[in-house]
């Protein structure tokens, strides 16, 4: 009987000191996530112009181009999140937390070219989790309540503003996550790369945006678009890193908290893919 009372406690002890470890670790990865989240804070001024493009700042013709471009995408996602939906409910909130995710990090803005701005867009985290179409509905919901709430971008500018952040950011990071886990195999490299390129996708299709729109006098839409990518370069690289460096950390609790809902994820994307 006492042997089985020091088997029955030893057996509790180590179950114990399993269950303290795995919530040191998640506190450990939280600690962490909160300190990047401040760091964004704190390297966020309060002075800012706008985000992305502000409203009123591109031609009609061009906002106009823009709008017809993206609309496509939209209609594509909002199929895309319906279906997902449909097949599995429970994932609701994993399409609020992408889109929190989003909203928090594209909210922190550093001024860079005139009527535009830098900052973390938050995308490349809901393009791993959902695929790039879901993003494209996720990221100019986004869009449209900065832009109604904090003033932040516009109506006009918003068809830009969504193809560049929901639409071209998504697509490319998602496309750099899979072709890492094809080669690299490494996962927290993917989600990394995942998340940096979405971000300097962001800007480089808004360099794009803004050279077409103002092409310089000396030298055309070539020399505007090396004007406008040189100046958020300065900015946007560091963003990029530290977003990707979050965006590790945020995946990984997600993989010790929520690992059921992630293999939901990853079982609907793949039974979506084309055979």
């Amino acid at each position: 009987m006492g042997l089985f009372w020091l088997a029955l406690n030893k057996t509790n002890f180590e179950n114990g000191g399993v269950l303290l470890l795995k919530r040191r670790k998640g506190l450990g990865l939280a600690l962490l996530t909160a300190v990047f989240t401040l760091y964004f804070l704190a390297a966020s001024p309060q002075q800012v112009y706008a985000m992305h493009i502000m409203e009123g700042f591109l031609p009609i013709g061009w906002a106009l181009f823009w709008w017809a471009v993206f609309i496509p995408f939209f209609a594509f996602g909002v199929r895309s999140v319906t279906r997902l939906t449909r097949e599995a409910p429970e994932l609701k909130l994993m399409l609020g937390l992408a889109g929190a995710f989003t909203f928090v990090l594209s909210a922190l803005k550093l001024p860079s070219v005139t009527g535009s701005s830098s900052h973390p867009t938050g995308t490349g985290l809901g393009a791993v989790m959902l695929g790039p179409l879901p993003m494209s509905v996720i990221g100019s919901i986004v869009l449209m309540f900065q832009a109604v709430l904090l003033a932040h971008g516009g109506i006009t500018t918003l068809g830009a503003n969504a193809f560049s952040m929901a639409v071209a950011g998504p697509f490319a990071g998602y496309a750099a996550y899979r072709l890492l886990m094809k080669t690299a195999r490494k996962e927290w490299l993917a989600v990394f790369a995942a998340a940096a390129i979405a971000d300097m996708t962001t800007y480089l299709v808004t360099s794009v945006q803004l050279s077409v729109a103002f092409p310089s006098v000396h030298g055309g839409i070539w020399a505007s678009f090396l004007k406008f990518g040189g100046i958020f370069a300065v900015t946007q690289l560091p963003l990029a890193v530290s977003e990707g460096l979050l965006t590790v950390l945020l995946w990984k609790w997600l993989k010790a908290h929520s690992p059921n809902e992630l293999s939901v994820l990853r079982r609907g994307m793949k039974e979506a893919e084309p055979s």
